[in-house]
């Protein structure tokens, strides 16, 4: 059996209990030199099955999603990272470009690349809701002219240089069931009301039924959510749901301060990281 060559290039995964999907994500990226999985306290056996699958693992209790991808930077053996979610993979069609275009990339002054990604939704890839067929992501950056932004939850990638677009998406198998879904709501609402909490953030409530309406007609209509049928209705209510409910959360955390410490151990035996 050929192997594949290898680039100097880290796959950085932050995963926790993710034993289902992350030799999936792992194995379909053949060219990375070192892959290495940053575990929060998996009980499921996901460390143990990210070696099998050539990973090694550290483990770094939960910081937050900025930080954490930052700690994962100061893990990998070299400059040059790409990152993927344990629920993502790289299609063929994706290896095939990353292995014509990385090498040149890697010697460049460029700061990174931006992948194409789309998603799974519901057993079936979507095809027109914008977020999840067109999605422009920042997975692959050097480490030195590039940083994570530090917010608990929604972090971006902030680059020093220029970016190249690559062609190709890579695959997203999001949320297996809309159970899933719901309960990582509930996990990222926390995170987000928290980081609003911290700065101050302004919310009034009575925004609130306009936020939906507003949030469910830009998916649905203006991201064409509507074309991919009942998924994509799905898809918008859901998105339009998520808009409201942590500002719902937020209030409380004004109107009931120990409601945080409350949802922190609601979250953990579900075995959620707030």
């Amino acid at each position: 059996m050929t192997q594949t060559p290898t680039l100097p290039i880290t796959l950085l995964v932050i995963a926790r209990d993710e034993a289902e999907v992350i030799g999936r994500c792992l194995d379909s990226v053949p060219f990375a030199a070192e892959k290495v999985v940053i575990d929060s306290g998996s009980t499921d056996g996901t460390p143990e099955i990210a070696r099998r699958h050539g990973a090694r693992v550290v483990h770094q209790d939960w910081l937050g999603f900025g930080p954490q991808r930052n700690f994962a930077n100061t893990q990998a053996s070299h400059d040059w990272i790409l990152v993927l979610d344990a629920d993502e993979v790289l299609t063929p069609a994706s290896v095939a470009e990353l292995q014509a275009r990385l090498p040149s990339l890697l010697q460049s002054s460029h700061a990174g690349a931006i992948l194409v990604r789309q998603t799974w939704y519901m057993g079936a890839p979507m095809h027109w809701y914008r977020p999840m067929v067109a999605d422009k992501s920042s997975r692959i950056y050097n480490r030195k002219r590039a940083r994570w932004t530090d917010a608990r939850v929604h972090e971006s990638l902030i680059f020093d240089g220029t970016t190249l677009l690559m062609r190709e998406p890579f695959a997203h198998f999001n949320n297996p069931t809309l159970v899933h879904r719901h309960l990582k709501i509930l996990r990222y609402s926390e995170l987000k009301a928290r980081d609003w909490l911290d700065t101050g953030k302004r919310k009034s409530m009575w925004t609130c039924p306009f936020v939906f309406i507003a949030t469910f007609i830009k998916d649905y209509f203006l991201r064409l959510a509507f074309l991919d049928g009942w998924r994509g209705y799905v898809a918008a209510h859901v998105a339009a749901s998520y808009a409201v409910y942590k500002r719902l959360r937020y209030y409380e955390m004004q109107r009931n301060p120990v409601s945080r410490e409350q949802a922190t151990l609601a979250l953990k035996r579900c075995g959620l990281d707030p």
